[in-house]
């Protein structure tokens, strides 16, 4: 590196150029702010608008990002009246006369949509290069008249499905061809075509690396680099061949590290290792910015030959900020926008300080910042060859003509594409144009100029954590972006492999049961591997352990709530420290993706922890006291309850419901499912290394036909806390409503049943995030969740789209062994499950049309993801519980049918809606017949606290799991009353006696 300089030196030069630039770029501007509102354009006014009212700036953002999907004039003016009239919005004048009209269908609401669709249309024309290359061509001769540079974005953000990455690298094969073949045509410009005697390619494209592969997952690195390194090698021998250059965007966070890493790889080959004509991005409102910057010129150190940096402030603030609040991770970006201004200008320095080892690309629309940059190039003498500044197209335009005039070379860039896939860039562009802390809205609102290029100090360790909590913080699923986290992770796997085939026993009174009768617990990957033998609890062991929670049950019941809710915590701590090994178990006995394992630890500590601090608030009781009488009302615990787990959630469910039943002060028996015992044994292991003490907690492993059947008509059992089916459900509820000999109390079911639930699509949909969003909830554990998707209702406009979509990323599914971290159908629990699915497929082909079934491996419990379409509702696959990777899409010729169809079975579990339409997403809070409704996004993963689960109908009975009154079940209630007055005396509060 470079002899550094202090950042103070390069501040008077920075301060004398910024203030050049910005009078001549202010002078040129045409500012809409300096317009009188009656002389300025509609898309000019819509800009100024949501600039001035923080209301209206969501709702019309909402409207836009609505308005490619809308298909007519009244469907137009019905959504712009639904957003633009909600009571959050302040409308001015000129609006609120245009939506001023009773009917959508009318001349007036038609001529609003005529008035505003436009509007929109110009606004996106403002920052959206061309729709098609003959456009984007013309463009770019009017560029180059003014002597800018350019690189070419192709919009489109969502790329869910194999054949779409294909067409994205061949658009790019396409683009740059006929790029190339225009430059051939063009004179050279040596301020932008030149540098140091040598020639700069006059075609460059910028692409996105996920862009490449469907299913790109940080978790799978290895075969998302394999996948991607393939088609960026085509990518790159193409562009050398017509002579282009290629700039990798940087995209979310999650991406970045997999991002430099595969190309860094790439970039090492010998095919592609001189190639100058490379570059990679880094964001600077990146904490990890710096470090990643420095990793990236030790690198280039040792490829020895230079690639360009682009260094960016960042698109995706507000995106990182809320996955980092919902996740509980550590906020990626920095909180303060001064904070990434200056962290940007450090960043500059640290480039143009290593010109000898990397090109720098500067941008940025903020004048200082680029005026900063200027101020060190020339003060180091930085090579022109190694140093160019950079503005996106139509927010920078004049920035751009101002540098370029001052003979700097200024690349513009510049994204191409269809109005619809460029939504939500648009959206991007207008959130930072109309954002307080941007430079553009704050250069034209005639700041004092020594506020608006003052040195930017922001504080760098604020984060939103500091200023926002959550009511219940929920545990944090591990990140597998991060590679130590994921390398830990698939470590586990091997750990757990290792330790497969052990025997495990009941536990009963505190110890280790032996047992006759053992199970195999086997892989359904590969049946012939033993996860490990259990031994079963007969009938005699079982009447044991009533004996022993009937003797703890007084102790247990006296025990303090504090002290019950610590071994709860104490539980949580363990599963924590336990996260990855037991991530593989779930993998190995049932056969889950490890992603969505992870999810399933966090949610059995959460319902530890949520529990404990539930019933410690619940201890509290009430206190009804009126003048000479103590009133109180309080809980006691019922007695013993039987927990009857399910395999599909083999960890979070089986604890949730145990560890409820024991905060409460009840003991509590754990049946779990012979398919997943060996995880229930787990849970078995850290409940007794927590404190609960002996006879407290047992588990009993047994066949639910013999000894769960007995358990259930025990006199001595006072509540059955059930998962399941529908069939063992009901079952189980009859047979607690009989009172048996000696019995002196009725039975407390809470029963969860399953579910046979529908996501609707309606015509404004955003349909990249309905087909993924119903791809994950359909097949995600093989469709094995009691929440899964398992009927699309789609309306007649969107639904050949939807089909033909949802195919395309059903065959881009990656099917197989889940411990290959690419799987995300992996296979179905057993046998029985097999066969029984694969017998509803073989009816579905009767009733309905196949429109793909993904093969699937040959050895293990697998079943092919597969679609019905144009399924009746009423047909046996749209009507029963199927409990595999199936999945039926059925057409509705309107919304009001749509719901009908979706509330058209026995069952109300869960239910998804995606919908850009108010008054749609208002129909179905209100109509939609589930227990839990998920609106634009996918429907399973429950998360405890805010999305306590649970549903009606024959979906089930009993309150919410992981919401704030499902430890009342585990609880009797009991007022006491307390005459306290004594020959007529009683103290009362506030009189003085």
């Amino acid at each position: 590196m470079v002899a550094q300089v202090s950042d103070h030196t390069y501040e008077a030069k920075t301060q004398e150029i910024a203030r050049e630039l910005l009078a001549t770029t202010q002078q040129k501007k045409q500012s809409l702010f300096g317009k009188l509102q009656d002389q300025m354009r509609w898309d000019d006014k819509l800009l100024d608008w949501a600039m001035s009212n923080p209301g209206l700036r969501v709702q019309l953002f909402h409207f836009i990002d609505c308005l490619p999907a809308l298909r007519s004039k009244p469907e137009i003016a019905a959504h712009l009246q639904e957003y633009l009239t909600d009571e959050s919005v302040e409308l001015p004048d000129a609006l609120k006369k245009l939506l001023n009209f009773a009917n959508p269908d009318s001349m007036p609401g038609k001529v609003a949509a005529t008035t505003v669709a436009p509007a929109v249309e110009t606004l996106a024309h403002k920052y959206i290069a061309g729709a098609d290359i003959p456009q984007m061509i013309k463009t770019l001769e009017r560029l180059r008249k003014d002597k800018l540079a350019f690189t070419v974005d192709l919009l489109g953000e969502a790329v869910i499905t194999e054949t779409e990455a294909e067409s994205y690298l061949n658009r790019y094969l396409e683009l740059m061809e006929k790029l190339s073949e225009a430059a051939k045509r063009w004179s050279s410009i040596p301020q932008i075509d030149e540098a140091d005697g040598n020639s700069i390619p006059r075609v460059q494209v910028s692409v996105k690396l996920t862009a490449f592969y469907s299913q790109f997952d940080p978790l799978d690195a290895k075969g998302s680099e394999i996948k991607v390194s393939d088609r960026i090698r085509t990518l790159l021998r193409r562009a050398k061949e017509v002579g282009a250059a290629v700039h990798f965007d940087m995209e979310q966070y999650a991406y970045k590290d997999l991002t430099f890493s595969i190309l860094k790889n790439l970039l090492m080959e010998e095919e592609f290792r001189d190639r100058t004509d490379i570059g990679m991005t880094v964001q600077a409102y990146l904490r990890d910015s710096q470090k990643d910057l420095e990793g990236i010129i030790e690198w280039a150190k040792l490829r020895g030959h230079p690639v360009t940096v682009r260094l960016v402030k960042g698109a995706y603030w507000d995106q990182e900020t809320i996955k980092a609040m919902q996740n509980d991770w550590p906020q990626p970006v920095f909180n303060d926008k001064t904070a990434t201004d200056a962290n940007y200008e450090r960043l500059t320095q640290l480039m143009l300080e290593n010109h000898a080892y990397i090109y720098s690309a500067i941008g940025s629309h903020n004048v200082r910042s680029q005026a900063k940059a200027i101020a060190i190039a020339e003060t180091l003498n930085v090579p022109r060859r190694a140093f160019e500044m950079q503005v996106l197209y139509g927010m920078g335009d004049q920035l751009a003509k101002t540098l370029a005039t001052k003979g700097y070379r200024v690349r513009m860039y510049c994204p191409y594409g269809e109005l619809l896939p460029g939504m939500s860039y648009l959206i991007r562009r207008l959130l930072e144009n109309t954002a307080n802390s941007s430079f553009i809205r704050q250069s034209s609102e005639e700041r004092p100029l020594e506020e608006l290029l003052a040195p930017p100090e922001g504080d760098a360790k604020s984060t939103i954590h500091d200023t926002w909590k959550p009511p219940f913080p929920n545990a944090a699923d591990s990140d597998y972006s991060d590679a130590v986290t994921r390398d830990e992770a698939l470590r586990a796997l091997e750990t757990v492999r290792s330790q497969l085939g052990k025997t495990y026993f009941p536990i009963i009174a505190g110890k280790a049961d032996n047992t006759d009768t053992f199970i195999d617990s086997v892989n359904p990957t590969n049946p012939s591997e033993l996860v490990g033998k259990m031994g079963l609890a007969s009938w005699e062991q079982a009447e044991k352990a009533i004996a022993a929670a009937k003797a703890a049950f007084p102790a247990w019941k006296k025990t303090p709530v504090r002290e019950r809710a610590g071994v709860l915590r104490k539980a949580a701590e363990l599963m924590e420290q336990r996260r990855h090994e037991l991530c593989g178990w779930m993998v190995f006995e049932t056969g889950k993706a490890l992603s969505q394992c992870n999810a399933e630890v966090s949610e059995a500590m959460d319902f530890c922890r949520f529990y404990a601090d539930e019933m410690e608030r619940l201890d509290q009781g009430y206190i009804y006291d009126t003048a000479g009488e103590s009133d109180r009302y309080h809980y006691q615990p019922r007695g013993i309850s039987l927990v009857i787990s399910p395999w599909n959630f083999p960890l979070a469910i089986p604890t949730g419901m145990t560890v409820a039943s024991l905060v409460t002060g009840n003991c509590t028996l754990l049946k779990p499912a012979e398919t997943a015992s060996v995880i229930g044994a787990k849970i078995a292991e850290i409940l007794v290394e927590a404190g609960v003490p002996d006879g407290v907690f047992q588990f009993i492993p047994s066949k639910g036909s013999t000894v769960g059947a007995g358990l259930v008509k025990h006199p001595d059992v006072h509540m059955i806390a059930f998962t399941g089916s529908q069939e063992v459900g009901c079952q189980i509820y009859a047979e607690a409503a009989i009172l048996r000999p000696g019995q002196k109390h009725l039975k407390r079911v809470i029963a969860e049943m399953g579910g046979k639930n529908a996501i609707i699509v309606d015509e404004s949909a955003d349909l990249d995030q309905a087909v993924a969003g119903v791809v994950y909830s359909a097949f995600g554990y093989s469709g094995q969740k009691c929440s899964a998707c398992s009927r699309a209702v789609v309306l007649e406009p969107v639904y050949e789209a939807f089909v033909s979509r949802l195919i395309e990323a059903v065959r881009s599914l990656n099917v197989g062994d889940p411990t290959d971290p690419s799987t995300f159908v992996g296979p179905v629990i057993d046998g029985n499950a097999q066969k029984k699915i694969k017998e509803y497929i073989e009816i579905g082909k009767g009733e309905a049309e196949l429109a793909i079934s993904k093969e699937a491996p040959e050895t293990g419990y697998f079943v092919e993801p597969t679609v019905f379409v144009n399924v009746s509702p009423t047909a046996k696959i749209a009507q029963e519980e199927i409990f595999g990777p199936v999945l039926s899409v059925i057409k509705a010729q309107n919304f009001d049918e749509a719901i009908a169809i979706a509330n058209g079975t026995n069952y109300a579990l869960t239910g998804g809606l995606y919908s850009r339409t108010p008054s749609h997403i208002d129909q179905a809070k209100a109509d939609f017949e589930v227990g839990n409704l998920y609106i634009n996004r996918s429907i399973t993963g429950a998360i405890v606290s805010r999305q306590p689960f649970g549903g009606f109908k024959l979906s089930g009975v009993g309150s919410k799991a992981g919401g704030p009154d499902y430890l009342l079940q585990f609880l009797e209630p009991r007022t006491i009353t307390e005459n306290i007055q004594r020959q007529g005396f009683a103290p009362i509060e506030g009189v003085d006696s």
